[in-house]
């Protein structure tokens, strides 16, 4: 059996543009190279550091950054907290795209932390603030717009460690896979839910959902 074909920058260039129209996003020159940039500089710290588990080119721009943009539609204000950022995501993609406005990347594990610092750097992000912190722990100058997040636990976790990120009107946007039916019917006093949304990430076979949330 002949070993998988391996996509090249070309190839990969090509599947995150046609991908990032399909979430809604289009991305000029100076973005997508920003991204390719990301791709390239996470492969290479991995090879250290094991950031990230998805190692291969293509599934890192479907599973990281194309991903990450499908929160695109549902992003508010001007000042937004990706809580347990990791390697960068959704963070480092949404801040990309998004110059106008302003990004805390919060992660708790410092050479993840490192790394984000370096890449938002290395991409010329002047955007993007990265906490070194357990989310917990970080208390704000001003509350933020809207708090991401991608695989932090139960939303009644989420809403108890990060809920005092979010301003009175601002938004919690949770990235999660199947429908969390379980989750929401266990959503603590003081929340509301504003809508699941079922989103498709170009090239994934796989349940994708954004839990909206806000204060009662």
């Amino acid at each position: 059996m002949s070993p998988p074909e391996v996509a090249g920058p070309a190839e990969l260039a090509a599947v995150l543009r046609a991908g990032a129209i399909e979430v809604g996003v289009e991305l000029d020159d100076r973005q997508a190279g920003q991204l390719m940039t990301l791709l390239g500089e996470l492969a290479r710290w991995n090879e250290r550091f094991n950031l990230t588990a998805i190692r291969d080119p293509l599934d890192v721009v479907r599973k990281h950054l194309l991903d990450s943009l499908t929160l695109e539609p549902w992003l508010q204000g001007s000042r937004i907290a990706d809580v347990g950022t990791g390697a960068g995501f959704p963070g480092l993609p949404l801040a990309v795209v998004n110059p106008q406005r302003q990004f805390a990347l919060i992660e708790s594990t410092a050479k993840k932390a490192r790394f984000v610092e370096y890449a938002a750097s290395r991409l010329g992000l002047a955007n993007v603030e990265v906490v070194n912190s357990r989310v917990e722990s970080f208390e704000p100058r001003l509350p933020f717009d809207c708090v991401v997040c991608r695989a932090v636990g139960r939303l009644a976790d989420l809403t108890r460690l990060a809920g005092h990120l979010c301003g009175p009107d601002g938004r919690v946007l949770a990235m999660k896979g199947r429908y969390p039916r379980e989750e929401l019917d266990d959503l603590p006093r003081g929340w509301r839910l504003v809508g699941v949304h079922p989103v498709k990430v170009p090239g994934l076979d796989a349940e994708r959902h954004i839990v909206e949330l806000a204060r009662t």
